[in-house]
């Protein structure tokens, strides 16, 4: 009988099947895997990126306003002065240090943030300044009417919402939109109560934002710097107002002056890189500095002089303490440029060991003699046109407070 073999039946899977016969069996070398194209991106991601870009830009610009517009205000009150003065320090320390005039602008995102808050809160005073208008002619109308009892109602139960409003819309963020679109702030609160640690979070967020101001920090480097300052500048300024009878006092005071003050910028810079008070005091270590960037140097110096020049022009009048803030916010204006300056040029000489060639240290020298001559020359006039006579000679723009700008 004849057997007959069982048929075999190859059951092969079709991705098997459709792939071709290995090369490497045939002799043949491995052919090269065929190329996936790469996923192009998505047009949109790009312009979410530009929009971005831009978003960033215009909230760090109004933060740089709204931080100049804030220091002017601070400057323009007594103690608080000292706030500024140690910003200013902090800002060309910090481009000393980096050597990055973009550094000195320090807390600009929160200073934007403080400022969209005001400005909430201020569009939401604007009913209540209505309502408390009406109340008021309401009451000199009909005195104990019913049209001026409901105002009061009217005006009291608006302060309570608007209150609770602007306390909302601050706890999001502070954006203008949570202020001006307040219906979605309800439904926000209630879900954020409904999560629970609503009340911790808004108590450490808050704190951590006011602790991330640092006017502690600010108030101490502005105090001792001042101290350190006026040090300084306290005997030749005393020997130049009493130049006025004694011409020789006069002239060994401007001497002394047109000596320290080109290093004065230079020395308060360093005291804000070190953070210590003998940094001050320091004067040889500036002159060293100096030999390794002199045209740096004698570059910041003379911005700072120039610059201080035209602020002695507010004081010929007295200034109304209602209005302090706006010859303030000229003084920012010109001297916050020269304490960036002044940074930048510290962060030059830190960046080489060895003194420049004696060329370029006298080129350097014959350019700050004769600015500093000139700025203590116009420094003794003053004392004949501000109001305040001479003591306004101890009232030195380019490296102490506004006070100037201060009726006290």
């Amino acid at each position: 009988m004849n057997d007959s073999l069982p048929d075999v039946v190859l059951l092969v899977p079709v991705e098997a099947a459709s792939e071709p016969w290995p090369a490497d069996q045939a002799g043949e070398a491995p052919s090269a895997p065929v190329p996936v194209p790469a996923e192009q991106p998505p047009r949109n991601n790009l312009v979410r990126r530009i929009a971005s870009a831009i978003s960033s830009a215009s909230e760090w610009l109004f933060g740089a306003f709204a931080l100049v517009l804030g220091l002017s205000i601070l400057s323009a009150m007594p103690v608080l002065q000292f706030l500024v003065f140690g910003y200013l320090l902090e800002a060309g320390g910090r481009v000393a240090r980096t050597g990055r005039l973009r550094d000195g602008f320090v807390g600009c995102r929160k200073a934007a943030r403080v400022g969209r808050m005001v400005i909430g809160c201020t569009l939401m005073m604007l009913p209540l300044w209505f309502g408390s208008s009406m109340a008021a002619d309401a009451a000199i109308v009909d005195p104990g009417g019913s049209v001026a009892r409901g105002w009061r109602l009217g005006l009291v139960v608006l302060t309570v919402l608007l209150f609770t409003h602007m306390a909302i819309a601050c706890a999001r963020g502070g954006k203008i939109r949570y202020f001006l679109w307040p219906f979605p702030n309800p439904f926000w609160l209630a879900r954020r109560v409904r999560q629970g640690g609503a009340y911790a979070a808004a108590r450490d967020g808050t704190w951590e934002f006011v602790a991330g101001l640092r006017f502690p920090y600010y108030f101490r480097l502005g105090l001792l710097g001042f101290l350190g300052t006026m040090a300084w500048l306290v005997v030749p300024v005393s020997l130049l107002a009493a130049g006025r009878r004694l011409p020789v006092l006069g002239f060994l005071g401007a001497l002394l002056l047109a000596v320290v003050a080109p290093s004065l910028l230079f020395i308060q810079t360093r005291f804000a890189v070190e953070n210590r008070f003998r940094a001050l005091f320091e004067f040889r270590a500036i002159r060293q500095c100096f030999r390794r960037a002199p045209w740096a140097y004698a570059f910041a110096f003379v911005i700072s002089a120039v610059f201080a020049v035209p602020l002695y022009l507010l004081k010929i009048e007295m200034i109304p303490r209602e209005v302090a803030w706006l010859p303030a916010l000229v003084f920012l204006g010109f001297i916050f440029p020269a304490r960036l300056l002044a940074g930048w040029a510290y962060s030059r000489s830190q960046r080489r060991a060895q003194s420049r060639h004696w060329f370029v240290r006298w080129t350097g020298r014959l350019i700050v003699i004769p600015i500093a001559v000139a700025y203590v020359f116009i420094v003794f006039m003053t004392q004949f046109t501000a109001w305040q006579g001479f003591w306004s000679l101890y009232e030195q723009h380019a490296f102490l407070l506004p006070v100037p700008f201060v009726n006290l």
